[in-house]
């Protein structure tokens, strides 16, 4: 029970924090069932939901040790002292909602409003403090002062400066707090964390471990092949690469070590593997929600133009694993290790269900993904009561909410805070600056643009999550891109790559940093083995932004032909990184298999065609001497 061996205080805690949880899928899931409430009313009571459990889940003081009855004391004090204002700012934007959105239509803030504003502003930073860590607040606080001190600077980046009453009508307004970051968590990301929760309560983790097992655990490197099978599958539902790697690799990460993988190897597996669950459809990270929005490109769309580069960054990894296994002669699991694959099916069919309900209506009836998600929790629930084995509890049901709205608390802390950066970006015109400062640096050329739009990306991302880091690259990046003639969606994909990518890039790589812990292993060393094993998810980002090929999908011989290349691509980066296929190979075939990836990673049929064949050639040849080689020792 979730009230088992707490204080009393505790317990009072956990109630409020069910109840809010429970009225979250209420209004959540109400507000495109039951009713509909204008879009900043929506937010406003998405925001306080969120800020709310925020200082529930994460009070001040939590981490010092040795607490005095009077510093805890003094904390709670704080804390609900910060959960009133939250609840006070909200309240008065939900009951005079008439009053803001005239006053804020006006440009002209009214004292009270003012008031509130600096209250909100104050609050947000607090909030995703908390949850985050200092930088994204800080960047924040550091894009207040550029627009108060901007007339002090002088070129490119100077303005005319702005006080603090327009600050904070920009802050408080449809672009600050309420504007894209938050409404798109409100609209899209909560009901996604919802449907994965409620998949996570019906035990998918086991059941795709299970299947994983099932598939790839007899094969040479069995435990690596499944973990990479397990992960990709959990990653689709959970789109944190930190939750993937803690909840999977808890149990990969030892049979990979006892496998005989090395530290480093197993740990960097892992992180690679789930870091890609930001980019799999057909639930991505949150982030790929916030494109949505911000292009206006419906999401369906965006899952299908991300299929390939996903499908690539997996086969190279897979196939990675597989060499690794050939350079080690690593074996699969004892038989007596391994599911049954019908029973694991069978198990796993009130989880395809549900999710077969998403795609179909998303992208086959072609629904918004907010009533897709609900039909599917609807589905989930439904089985969930409906089999006899595993059968759903109303507890489960309760679990569901409580998981989606802790998982809420980062994404509500990160679009928060991030909606002030893109207030202050709107307000001062600092991302088209930005931008046009990376294409006079990068002296109006693509690739040098790419480049430099990429390492922004990255230094980004070592200290923000995903969702963060892609929504201030994207205010300040996708501008230059899109205006040297890269498409609106591969310029965006772009952006998010780079910032998902940033969770197993060192020196800051989050996901590396956990897999390292559960590897026992130096996080660097795991992280720069996580480097080579992603690779793909480095150059793929390149390819799409200079060949859209790779993100568009159609039925003919362009869409084959881009499929085909996609394969050797990967399965080419995994041989010139490993220097294997079925043996180890020269220094020259290596270099061959670079030379296959430039020719087919253009766009153009002839180049492609050759570089196929060339792969087939080196490829087969490889393979065939192998066989004849098992057939001599027999």
């Amino acid at each position: 029970m979730i009230l088992k061996n707490k204080t009393s205080y505790q317990k009072i805690i956990t109630g409020i924090i069910v109840v809010i949880s429970l009225f979250a899928v209420f209004i959540h899931v109400g507000n495109y069932t039951i009713f509909t409430l204008p879009s900043i009313l929506f937010y406003a009571w998405h925001l306080m939901i969120g800020m709310i459990l925020i200082f529930l889940y994460y009070p001040l003081g939590r981490k010092k040790e040795n607490k005095t009855p009077g510093f805890i004391m003094l904390c709670r004090i704080i804390d609900w002292g910060l959960i009133v204002l939250v609840t006070a700012v909200s309240l008065y934007v939900i009951v005079n909602f008439d009053v803001y959105t005239s006053t804020m239509q006006n440009n002209q803030l009214t004292p009270e409003l003012y008031v509130l504003g600096i209250i909100i502003t104050l609050l947000t930073l607090e909030s995703g403090r908390r949850v985050l860590g200092n930088i994204l607040p800080i960047i924040a606080i550091i894009a207040i002062a550029y627009a108060y001190f901007g007339d002090k600077i002088p070129g490119l980046f100077g303005h005319r400066g702005y006080n603090m009453q327009r600050i904070t009508l920009a802050i408080f307004s449809d672009r600050g707090v309420y504007g894209t970051p938050i409404g798109t968590s409100a609209t899209n990301v909560y009901l996604f964390l919802l449907f994965a929760a409620y998949l996570a309560v019906s035990g998918a983790d086991q059941i795709f471990q299970d299947i994983a097992i099932a598939a790839a655990g007899r094969k040479r490197g069995g435990p690596a092949k499944m973990a990479v099978i397990a992960s990709a599958f959990f990653g689709t539902i959970s789109g944190s690469c930190v939750a993937n790697v803690v909840s999977t690799g808890a149990f990969t990460i030892p049979l990979m070590k006892k496998n005989g993988y090395q530290a480093k190897f197993a740990g960097a597996v892992e992180a690679v593997a789930s870091t890609g669950g930001q980019i799999m459809p057909p639930i991505m990270g949150a982030a790929a929600f916030v494109l949505a929005d911000v292009t206006g490109i419906s999401y369906a769309e965006v899952c299908i133009a991300a299929v390939l580069p996903a499908v690539m960054y997996y086969v190279c990894l897979f196939k990675m694993v597989d060499l690794e296994s050939v350079k080690y002669d690593l074996k699969g699991l004892p038989e007596d290790q391994i599911p049954d694959m019908k029973e694991s099916l069978a198990r796993g069919m009130k989880l395809f269900i549900p999710v077969a309900v998403l795609l179909i209506m998303m992208i086959g009836l072609k629904t918004t993904p907010m009533k897709a998600a609900i039909w599917a929790i609807a589905a989930i629930l439904i089985l969930g009561f409906l089999v006899k084995k595993e059968r759903m509890t109303i507890q489960d049901v309760v679990d569901g909410a409580l998981s989606a709205g802790k998982s809420l608390c980062s994404v509500v802390g990160a679009c928060a805070t991030a909606g002030i950066v893109v207030a202050i970006f709107s307000l001062t015109g600092l991302g088209l600056k930005f931008s046009n400062f990376i294409v006079q640096l990068g002296n109006n050329a693509l690739i040098p643009s790419l480049i430099l739009s990429m390492l922004v990306c990255a230094v980004l991302g070592m200290g923000l999550p995903t969702t963060a880091a892609y929504i201030v690259c994207a205010t300040a990046i996708a501008p230059a891109l899109t205006g040297l003639g890269v498409p609106t969606l591969a310029a965006h994909l772009f952006l998010l790559y780079f910032a998902s990518l940033s969770a197993i890039t060192p020196p800051v790589a989050v996901a590396s940093y956990a897999a390292a812990g559960i590897a026992e292993e130096n996080p660097m060393k795991v992280g720069f083995t996580a480097v080579k094993l992603g690779i793909t998810g480095f150059i793929l980002p390149f390819a799409f932004a200079l060949n859209p090929d790779y993100i568009t999908f159609g039925f003919n011989l362009q869409t084959l032909m881009t499929w085909l290349s996609g394969m050797v691509i990967a399965y080419a980066l995994a041989v010139s990184f490993q220097g294997y296929v079925e043996g180890k190979i020269s220094v020259i075939e290596r270099f061959l298999y670079v030379v296959m990836i430039a020719l087919v990673i253009v766009p153009y049929f002839w180049s492609s065609l050759v570089g196929i064949v060339l792969f087939v050639l080196a490829y087969g040849y490889r393979e065939l001497q192998a066989k004849k080689q098992v057939k001599a020792a027999a």
